[in-house]
């Protein structure tokens, strides 16, 4: 390969669309032998570019946007997702999921453990989960959690284990709901589940098992996030959702995806998971990704840790042994 530089995640965007809408309408239309598509509109520019894939590939008349938000949704989430729908003329239907999270006692659940590393942690208060930069030299990669009172004060404690595992676990029924959701439109419309994760996220396990990681087709999950934004701007997703901070829109407390997972702003990671990914030595790719050759070193180390301990996520349920033969 030629020399590493900061546009080897350019491409022909146009042609790249043409290509995704292709394998949409076949994914759909030939192989899995359904009438359209469900997508859950989030008002980011990940499940924005998937509508409006869908909508070119399939006719708008042929996806279904689900808005899903709950009480600790970001006040934009709504609108921008609306913005989204109304731009490429796609059906939409309201879901507020709160009553059956409350159902199921997600939030007490989460405050719970919570109260496990603040103890004074009460109703009116917000949180989120944090880690350290990855570029940072911790002994440990330890999460820690930050809470803010009414007033706007903060504290942030470092999370046991528990307390951790135990405010994941509850969030994680905010993205099992929403699927389950979306599985009951397919079912009732005969359509697909078109999943929104793009590259990052997938190669990264950045997503729930059974939840946001579950859809029938994936038409961005080869793209790096660098370039979904690019292809948001070539299909016309409006500016308001591409100049949105990606967010994971799962805390009360606003939270960024560097902070709660990568560690590092999306357009560096892109470029790191490609240098590792193809043979580049932190030495070259520290120029060109603004970081030390011992930063890079341990963003290759996250990224491969993290390819590790989330092999989990894309594995297929285990069988004793094969069942089909002939598939």
């Amino acid at each position: 390969m030629g020399a590493f530089s900061a546009d080897v995640l350019d491409y022909d965007v146009s042609r790249e669309a043409d290509r995704i809408c292709e394998f949409i309408r076949t994914a759909v239309f030939r192989r899995l032998r359904r009438k359209g598509a469900v997508v859950a509109l989030s008002g980011g520019v990940d499940s924005s570019v998937v509508g409006a894939l869908c909508s070119r590939a399939l006719g708008h008349d042929r996806v279904q946007g689900l808005l899903m938000p709950e009480r600790d949704s970001a006040a934009e989430t709504l609108k921008l997702s609306r913005l989204l729908a109304d731009r490429f003329r796609i059906p939409t239907a309201l879901e507020e999921i709160t009553g059956i999270l409350e159902a199921v006692n997600c939030y007490g659940r989460r405050d719970e453990s919570i109260r496990l590393a603040v103890p004074s942690y009460g109703e009116a208060d917000k949180a989120k989960i944090v880690l350290p930069a990855v570029t940072e030299n911790p002994r440990y990669n330890v999460f820690s959690v930050v809470v803010q009172a009414p007033d706007g004060s903060q504290r942030k404690e470092r999370l046991p284990l528990e307390a951790y595992l135990g405010i994941v676990a509850a969030t994680n029924f905010k993205q099992r709901v929403r699927k389950m959701m979306e599985y009951h439109y397919a079912d009732k419309l005969h359509y697909v589940v078109a999943g929104t994760p793009n590259r990052l996220e997938y190669d990264q396990g950045f997503f729930v098992k059974l939840g946001d990681g579950a859809a029938d087709v994936k038409p961005i999950a080869h793209l790096y996030k660098t370039q979904v934004y690019r292809m948001a701007e070539f299909l016309g997703v409006p500016e308001e959702i591409r100049s949105r901070p990606p967010s994971t829109d799962t805390y009360a407390l606003q939270q960024g995806q560097d902070e709660f997972y990568f560690g590092l702003p999306y357009d560096r990671m892109d470029l790191c998971l490609y240098a590792k990914d193809h043979g580049v030595s932190p030495g070259e790719a520290a120029g060109v990704v603004g970081l030390a050759p011992e930063q890079v070193e341990r963003v290759y180390a996250d990224i491969d840790r993290k390819r590790s301990t989330t092999r989990y996520l894309h594995e297929a349920p285990l069988l004793l042994e094969p069942v089909f033969t002939d598939r």
